[in-house]
């Protein structure tokens, strides 16, 4: 998928369209250390562990995200 525009312009549309940002936390900062280590990116680690503190859904087609006991949507269906 190809982005047109800048990065300014896609939040700008984002937050438009009603998308709410969720600023990272001590508690989310605190959950990731506490996650098994079954994935070692950090970037998803991090919206892992703020899917589990906030009660939110993650969405991917990775096996290593989809691994987690956490709610989810398999993309790869």
């Amino acid at each position: 998928m190809k982005l047109d525009g800048t990065p300014a312009a896609l939040v700008d549309e984002l937050l438009a369209d009603g998308v709410d940002v969720l600023l990272i936390a001590s508690t989310h900062a605190l959950q990731v250390g506490r996650l098994p280590p079954l994935h070692r990116d950090p970037f998803d680690r991090l919206l892992i562990a703020q899917a589990l503190v906030e009660g939110l859904t993650i969405v991917s087609a990775d096996p290593r995200v989809l691994a987690y006991n956490v709610r989810k949507i398999d993309a790869r269906k």
